[in-house]
């Protein structure tokens, strides 16, 4: 078994829960284990969006949390003898923590949305926060769970041509190897608005030119995974608009944190926080991969 496990943001919450199963199928997977992360601040909220200081002197509280997340780790260990399933309370903001928490881990996966949020609230804040700042790939699980028996499934990836897309690319390649599924590779350009259209426009030449681009720079990576059945796609469309539809039939889309024409001081791009926001399966955020200290590790 390698090293750096799956780290599991958990508060107890049916979105949590959710995780924490994807996490422990992918443990059993990958062959890795499991650490499932609780944040004694999660509970600790009076409002929706202004967190009340902890009160570290409760050490009841503190016992509870404790007993709450190890009892947790206990239970999803009896559901995969083979996976190694262990606890950690963390202080601090669960954001923060997890973030920090994952220098050391391979994958960081965390629910959709945690207690203490409002319904009609996009996605919890800390599923954005962390997506943005971890130190690993972000698995956000949400949406619905597959049919077993559809093996049309497959993973997508959308590619931009950014830094981020490229290490979206390399880990999505490398998780359809994994998984034994396909890939889909989509990527999108926006036609320009009716009134600023210009006199020699051909949106099918745009299309064939970003396509052919796109084949070009897959010639590679088809070879480095000569085992990976690859398929492209070339829409005049949004990126997050495209890559919400192709939800509906993948069991996972994966991007890059942020692609061409972001500004650096925000959290996520619009793209990842689209599909945060209305994918229809989990949605893998790439913004950093850990440095292999595991030998042939590529997670």
């Amino acid at each position: 078994m390698t090293t750096r496990p799956i780290l599991v943001g958990y508060d107890g919450s049916p979105s949590a829960q959710a995780a924490l199963a994807w996490a422990v199928d992918e443990a059993a997977r990958a062959h890795r284990s499991v650490l499932l992360a609780y944040s004694f601040e999660w509970f600790n909220v009076t409002a929706p969006v202004v967190p009340e200081v902890a009160n570290w002197s409760d050490m009841t509280a503190r016992r509870d949390a404790q007993a709450m997340v190890v009892a947790a780790a206990a239970e999803a260990a009896k559901s995969r003898a083979d996976v190694a399933v262990s606890a950690v309370l963390l202080d601090g903001p669960p954001a923060v923590a997890l973030a920090e928490q994952s220098r050391q881990a391979a994958l960081l996966v965390v629910g959709n949305r945690g207690h203490g949020g409002f319904a009609d609230l996009l996605v919890g804040s800390t599923s954005v926060a962390v997506a943005a700042h971890a130190h690993c790939p972000v698995v956000v699980v949400r949406g619905t769970e597959p049919d077993p028996e559809d093996t049309g499934r497959r993973i997508v990836v959308g590619f931009d041509g950014s830094q981020c897309s490229l290490l979206a690319l390399g880990y999505a390649f490398d998780l359809a190897m994994e998984w034994e599924v396909p890939l889909h590779v989509i990527a999108a350009w926006t036609p320009p608005p009716p009134q600023y259209v210009p006199l020699a426009y051909d949106p099918v030449a745009v299309t064939t030119a970003e396509r052919a681009a796109l084949d070009d720079l897959l010639v590679n990576w088809r070879q480095k995974h000569p085992e990976v059945s690859v398929t492209t796609e070339v829409l005049a469309d949004t990126a997050g608009r495209a890559l919400v539809n192709a939800s509906r039939n993948a069991q996972l889309v994966v991007v890059g944190s942020r692609g061409h024409g972001g500004f650096g001081g925000l959290l996520l791009g619009s793209v990842s926080q689209q599909l945060l926001h209305h994918s229809r399966c989990p949605v893998a955020v790439v913004r950093e991969i850990p440095p292999s200290t595991e030998g042939s590790d590529n997670a």
